[in-house]
């Protein structure tokens, strides 16, 4: 049996290596032209055979803009007036007593008041922090969420549960089950992509993994933007290769890999399949889709880019990619900006972070809209956990520790009924006060509005069904719904 496996093994190597030997013979061969390249289904734009939902669908894709480090509700969208009363006091024993603290553990803690004024947006007069004058011209648009707890108190584990729904590594990611759900509109980029971006305080590195496909199918996993170089790596050709040979050596490892498929009905060729034939297109759409000199100018305006600057990776930049992927088709696009992690110098890093990330994201609000593009698009704003109410810092300005127990996150776009407020922390800001919104219930909401019920998404592995939301209760926001 392994001489067979040997010479099965020997002899593909050497029908393939001769197959490219013979195409770059005929490329070398009188002027140098490539024949065209033949006709081939496993190379052309596959036609759309999207899984159904489960019910009529309220949007068609997901932006989700992770603040990654955890911004501090109590400068944004949850104004506690008790907390400036009670600035500098000590904290209540009986509010953190037993309760889970990340840096502060076994420290004297103190009260921090609100380090922004907060005023009445819009004609709902949906409270908002001076400090995010552009989201707040939103306000009347915006589903602000008062009340989301999760249940992990430091970064990777947090990330994890709002990514994945579980605090166990190696679950796939939500866009991955989105996409499983419901596929992708876009034939020529992948159904789910990832942007990265930072400024601000300790901006930490995020895992791979909180985009992975887990036990899915690979192809559902994020594609991750790369900010240096080539946003894809390995689409572009190596020197002297040109498209037409690229073609047919990618159409005929097709026919072997299919071949293979009919025989063995892995699925990880299939997958395998999918992504050569992806990549392939993708060698015409990606560059196409980063020429942002496309965009006219009161675009560039829109987002406070500058045309004439050298462009660098900034999260302007990926909301104006964010749109243009909305409109190709791209289901679940997720931004991270890194730097939100404020133990200390609290006012200077919210300057700066939401310097870097307000304007841009009104103009994404704005632009989607004016597009067409709003009423079926979810956008999703928040971190991986919230801000204590207490004060942290040594020798230098106040800051917040990590928050797990009560936070803030919105939602926005056509299925979402603006103005509102949902659910309330306590009057320091400590627990939940009314309607507890796990991460697991904002998970059961997108899907919800994709079209999926989360009971019924689910995959087998080693005996089990396994499922976004797992096998805790979860329960649709549907107070926030329009």
């Amino acid at each position: 049996m392994h001489t067979l496996r040997r010479a099965f093994l020997a002899q593909a190597g050497l029908g393939l290596g001769a197959l490219a030997l013979g195409e770059l013979e005929r490329a070398r061969a009188g002027d140098g032209a490539i024949p065209p390249l033949a006709s081939s289904p496993a190379l052309a734009p596959p036609a759309l055979d999207l899984p159904r939902p489960h019910h009529p669908p309220r949007v068609r894709r997901v932006i989700f803009l992770y603040m990654s480090g955890g911004p501090s509700q109590f400068e944004t969208f949850d104004y506690k007036p008790k907390l400036a009363e009670l600035d500098g006091q000590p904290m209540p024993e009986s509010v953190t007593q037993g309760q889970p603290i990340a840096q502060l553990q076994g420290q004297a803690l103190k009260i921090l008041g609100p380090q922004f004024a907060f005023r009445p947006r819009g004609e709902s007069g949906q409270l908002i922090a001076d400090i995010l004058p552009f989201t707040a011209r939103h306000a009347d648009e915006i589903a602000v969420i008062r009340s989301l707890h999760t249940d992990q108190i430091n970064h990777d584990p947090a990330h994890t549960v709002m990514n994945t729904g579980s605090s166990i590594s190696g679950r796939p990611s939500l866009g991955a089950w989105v996409t499983y759900g419901l596929g992708s509109e876009a034939s020529d980029l992948p159904g789910f992509v990832v942007l990265t971006s930072e400024g601000g305080r300790n901006p930490q590195p995020i895992s791979s993994r909180q985009w992975a496909a887990g036990f899915l199918p690979g192809r559902h996993q994020g594609l991750q933007f790369q900010q240096q170089g080539e946003a894809v790596h390995y689409v572009g050709n190596p020197p002297g290769v040109s498209r037409g040979l690229q073609g047919r050596t990618i159409s005929t490892l097709q026919e072997l890999d299919r071949a293979r498929l009919e025989r063995t009905g892995d699925p990880e060729l299939a997958t395998r399949i999918a992504q050569y034939e992806l990549a392939f297109r993708m060698q015409a759409s990606v560059p196409e889709l980063l020429d942002l000199g496309q965009e006219p100018d009161h675009v560039w305006d829109l987002y406070g880019l500058d045309p004439q600057a050298p462009q660098q990776p900034s999260f302007a930049s990926n909301c104006l990619l964010a749109r243009r992927l909305a409109e190709r088709g791209v289901r679940f696009i997720q931004l991270y900006h890194r730097g939100w992690d404020h133990h200390g110098d609290l006012k200077k890093y919210m300057h700066t972070t939401c310097g870097l990330t307000d304007q841009a994201t009104h103009a994404l609000l704005t632009d989607l809209r004016q597009r067409g593009l709003y009423d079926d698009t979810l956008i999703v704003w928040g971190g991986e956990f919230g801000r204590t109410p207490m004060f942290q810092g040594k020798g230098q300005e106040p800051g917040r520790d990590h928050h797990m127990r009560a936070f803030s996150m919105w939602l926005a776009g056509g299925a979402i009924r603006g103005g509102t407020s949902h659910g309330s922390s306590d009057e320091l800001g400590y627990h939940v006060a009314e309607d507890p919104v796990h991460v697991r219930d904002l998970h059961a909401t997108l899907l919800h509005l994709l079209g999926l019920n989360h009971r019924r998404l689910s995959h087998r592995v080693q005996g089990l069904d396994f499922r976004l939301t797992g096998v805790e209760p979860a329960h649709v926001v549907h107070q926030v719904l329009a």
